[in-house]
C-alpha cells in the first residue's frame, strides 16, 4: 500500500478533513490531496509528525498489503513466545480496522481471539512460576495452591467454578441460528458431558447425526456412553467405527485419548503412533504430543524425547519450519525431559 493511501485511511478513520490534517501539519490542503491521490509523497521530515498525529509508528505508515500484514501477525503469534505490548496493540488496531473495512472479518475476529489467548497463556505461565515460588516459602499456603491450580489448568472440585453453563448457553444460541454446524454440536456435547448433562448431550447428538456422516457421529455416540459409565457399550460402538474408518487417523488419535484416560498407556501409545504414521503430509503432530505425554507419565523419558524429536522432524519436513517459538518450545521440552531422565538415573 502506498503511504498516501495509508494516510487517507487513517484520516477517514479519525473523521477529519484534508484541511484539518493540513492545518495540523502546517502544509496546504492541496499537498494532502496530492499525497492521498499518489501524485506526490510527504517530505521525509514530516513522517514523525504524521505518525504522532495518528498515533501510529512510522513503520505503520508504510504498511504491507492486507494479506501480507495478516500473515505477519499470524507468524508473530506462531514464532514469538512473548509478544510485546506495543506489538499486540498494533496488531489489535490493524485487525479492528480491517474488520470495519470488511476484510476477512471472520479471520480477523479469530486472530484477535488468538492474540488474546496467546498472551493469556504466557501470563498463566508466569502466574504458575510465581505461585510455585510462594509455596517454597510457605508450603501450605492456601491461596498459592489455588493460583497454581488456575495457572496450570487444574481441576476444581467446586461445581460453581467448574461448570460450563454460560458457554453451553452461548453454543446453544449459536446453533439455534446455525444448526448445520457440526463443529458447534461437537463442542456443545463436549461441555454438556463434562457437566454430566447426558440427556441433553444425547439430544445434541441427534442433531449432529442429521448433518454429519463421518466418524464423528459414532465417535460421539461412544463418548456419551463412556462418560455416562457404559464403557462396554462405548467400545462396542468404537470397534464398529474402527472397521468402518480403518484409515482415518483421527479415529486412532481419539481412541488413543480414551485409552490414556483409562490408564492403558501402552495401548494409547500404539494408537498415537498409528495416528501419525497413516497421515499424508502435511501431518498434524497431535499424536506425537500425546505420545510424549504418556511416555513421560510412565517415566519413560527417552521415548518421550523420541516423540518430540519426531514432532520436530515433521515440523521441518512438512512445514519447512526450523526456527521461532514453535521449534524453540520443543527444544525446551527436550531439555526438560533430559534433566528429568538424568535425575531419575542418579537416584
Amino acid at each position: 500500500m502506498e503511504i498516501g493511501t495509508k494516510i487517507k485511511r487513517l484520516r477517514s478513520a479519525k473523521g477529519i478533513t484534508q484541511e484539518t490534517l493540513a492545518g495540523a501539519l502546517n502544509v496546504s490542503s492541496q499537498a494532502v490531496s496530492k499525497w492521498e491521490t499518489g501524485q506526490s509523497a510527504p517530505d521525509i521530515q514530516l513522517l514523525p509528525e504524521i505518525a504522532v498525529y495518528f498515533g501510529v509508528t512510522i513503520d505503520e505508515l508504510f504498511s504491507l498489503t492486507d494479506d501480507k500484514e495478516y500473515d505477519r501477525i499470524q507468524n508473530m503469534l506462531w514464532d514469538e513466545r512473548d509478544v510485546r505490548q506495543e506489538e499486540a496493540d498494533r496488531a489489535e488496531r490493524w485487525l479492528t480496522s480491517k474488520i470495519k473495512e470488511g476484510y476477512r472479518p471472520a479471520d480477523c475476529w479469530e486472530m484477535l481471539a488468538s492474540l488474546y489467548n496467546q498472551r493469556a497463556d504466557r501470563f498463566r505461565e508466569k502466574a504458575g512460576e510465581f505461585a510455585r515460588e510462594a509455596l517454597k516459602f510457605e508450603p501450605s499456603k492456601r491461596g498459592a495452591y489455588a493460583e497454581l491450580n488456575t495457572a496450570m489448568g487444574g481441576y476444581f472440585p467446586d461445581w460453581c467454578v467448574r461448570n460450563h453453563h454460560k458457554l453451553i448457553d452461548v453454543l446453544k444460541a449459536h446453533l439455534a441460528e446455525h444448526p448445520e454446524s457440526w463443529r458447534g454440536w461437537m463442542w456443545l456435547m463436549d461441555n454438556l458431558m463434562d457437566d454430566y448433562r447426558f440427556d441433553e448431550a444425547r439430544e445434541a447428538h441427534k442433531m449432529l447425526a442429521k448433518v454429519d456422516d463421518t466418524r464423528r457421529t459414532p465417535l460421539y455416540a461412544g463418548y456419551i456412553e463412556w462418560y455416562s459409565g457404559n464403557r462396554a457399550k462405548a467400545w462396542e460402538i468404537w470397534r464398529e467405527m474402527e472397521e468402518r474408518f480403518p484409515d482415518d487417523w483421527m479415529v486412532c488419535l481419539s481412541l488413543g485419548d480414551v485409552k490414556a484416560m483409562e490408564g492403558c498407556y501402552d495401548e494409547a501409545a500404539a494408537y498415537f503412533k498409528r495416528a501419525v504414521e497413516i497421515q499424508q503430509p502435511p501431518r498434524f503432530t497431535d499424536g506425537c504430543i500425546s505420545l510424549a505425554h504418556v511416555r513421560e507419565m510412565q517415566h519413560r523419558y527417552a521415548e518421550a524425547i523420541e516423540a518430540i524429536e519426531w514432532q520436530l522432524r515433521i515440523t521441518d519436513e512438512d512445514y519447512d519450519c526450523r526456527s521461532g517459538e514453535t521449534v524453540d518450545q520443543l527444544h525446551r521440552e527436550i531439555r526438560r525431559l533430559r534433566a528429568l531422565m538424568e535425575g531419575a538415573q542418579n537416584k
